[in-house]
């Protein structure tokens, strides 16, 4: 009776630590625990492809928390994070999804930051969805056709290059045109080999003419400068006659000079016109008594 007594109490304990380690097993693969060691960062992501709740969390690729929770919003996913408090974020911490492993998995990779400022727990922060296989093939799959028309557009282009390039009658033309090219190489090569003193005598006149150059305006550098001066006064007095000619026509349209004043005054105009005109009598008169009985003068003597 004993013995069957201390069989159950055996069997008992088994099944106690097994539930127990159950429990453990289940809590560390679920992250629970049972103090408060941890702190809730908000979320929100346009995309959360393959997220799943309880998925790591990571911190600079260390585990040290997981997904809490996800809520769907009308144009996002929101989406609250279990972190360790042993992690220090800061103000321009940033949150990504990103591939966990090839499997498909998924992860959210924490970068804390370098801002001296802590960060607001309370704020919702924006995260980045990184591209993975699935998205990359979903993506391939959205250009298949575009690719497939472009496949077959280089076919027709390799086509019609290959009939292109083996027409007898382009490789004829192809083998000519290379024919005269080194023709025309051979006679170039054979016109600078003969000429060749008379291209160094050229070369050599023409650095001649150079140092002579140099040397006749080294020499006269003086006379040269000299001569930049006198053309330089003679500019400006040229720009003083033109500025007192343009003072000069402006003052006589004026009227503010002698000049202006005669050219401008009417009774010296109306004098001139009423003497031209007596002159012009007393000239007709004298031709007329030159024609007739000669010129009749009345003179008295005292």
């Amino acid at each position: 009776m004993r013995d069957e007594r201390k069989t159950e109490i055996r069997v008992g304990l088994t099944v106690l630590v097994g539930i127990l380690v159950f429990i453990w097993i289940l809590g560390w693969a679920k992250n629970f625990s049972l103090k408060s060691n941890e702190q809730i960062v908000k979320v929100r992501f346009t995309n959360v492809s393959g997220l799943e709740i309880g998925d790591q969390v990571t911190v600079n690729g260390l585990r040290k928390g997981f997904v809490k929770e996800m809520i769907v919003e009308p144009n996002n996913v929101l989406v609250e994070l279990s972190i360790e408090n042993d992690v220090h974020l800061k103000s321009d911490a940033s949150f990504a999804i990103s591939m966990l492993d090839l499997m498909g998995g998924k992860k959210i990779e924490v970068f804390p930051g370098t801002s001296q400022t802590a960060f607001d727990n309370n704020k919702i922060s924006e995260g980045v969805f990184y591209a993975d296989i699935p998205s990359v093939m979903s993506l391939f799959g959205s250009v298949q056709d575009d690719l497939v028309t472009v496949l077959k557009d280089v076919k027709i282009t390799l086509h019609s290059m290959n009939n292109y390039l083996t027409d007898e009658k382009l490789n004829t033309d192809v083998k000519k045109s290379l024919s005269n090219l080194s023709a025309l190489t051979d006679k170039l090569n054979l016109m600078l080999s003969e000429n060749r003193n008379d291209i160094r005598s050229l070369t050599k006149n023409a650095v001649e003419l150079t140092e002579t150059s140099n040397k006749l305006l080294s020499d006269n550098q003086e006379n040269i400068n000299r001569l930049f001066i006198d053309l330089k006064k003679v500019a400006e007095k040229s720009d003083t006659l033109i500025s007192n000619l343009n003072n000069l026509t402006t003052e006589t349209i004026n009227q503010q000079n002698n000049v202006g004043k005669l050219l401008y005054d009417e009774n010296l105009i109306n004098d001139l016109k009423k003497t031209l005109k007596q002159i012009n009598e007393l000239t007709s008169i004298l031709v007329d008594q030159l024609k007739n009985d000669g010129i009749n003068v009345d003179a008295n003597i005292f």
